[in-house]
């Protein structure tokens, strides 16, 4: 015969079930978009490496900044794979490295733009000192686990 307290028990296997299930999907969900993040940065290089040595015969600053911006973007991927921790620092990078694309092309496409240089300057400062209070913060208060990096 059943008790009382059976029917809530079973309703917590039920849940726990759920939750289990859940949590694979997300997961999977996590590992098929992280793939494919990494498929299309792999396929965006490689399609700008090949238009560099057909169209144009030669790299810029902003094709080589461009693919260093790719190599962040795989690294990021690669260490969320290892890790399963989002390296912030790398985002910030990333950041650097499109505002000074972004002003490279100011400079060398546009001549007036003495207010838009100096906005860029201070923005990508403001970035880098944040990129150092985050290793300072993560100096002083390790995550705990053995692979920090931030």
């Amino acid at each position: 015969m059943m008790r009382a307290s059976q029917p809530g028990l079973e309703k917590q296997m039920n849940f726990q079930k759920w939750d289990q299930y859940g949590d694979m999907l997300v997961g999977v969900f996590h590992r098929l978009t992280l793939f494919a993040i990494g498929a299309a940065t792999v396929w965006a290089a490689g399609f700008t490496v090949f238009d560099v040595f057909m169209s144009k015969r030669h790299a810029s600053i902003q094709d080589l900044l461009l693919l260093f911006i790719f190599l962040e973007i795989g690294a990021m991927v690669g260490i969320y794979f290892k890790t399963n921790h989002m390296p912030i620092r790398f985002l910030i990078y990333i950041a650097i490295t499109a505002l000074t694309r972004h002003t490279v092309d100011l400079v060398t496409h546009t001549g007036d733009t003495v207010w838009e240089i100096a906005i860029m300057g201070a923005t990508t400062f403001l970035l880098a000192l944040s990129v150092y209070v985050i290793r300072m913060a993560s100096h002083k208060f390790p995550s705990g686990s053995h692979l920090d990096i931030g």
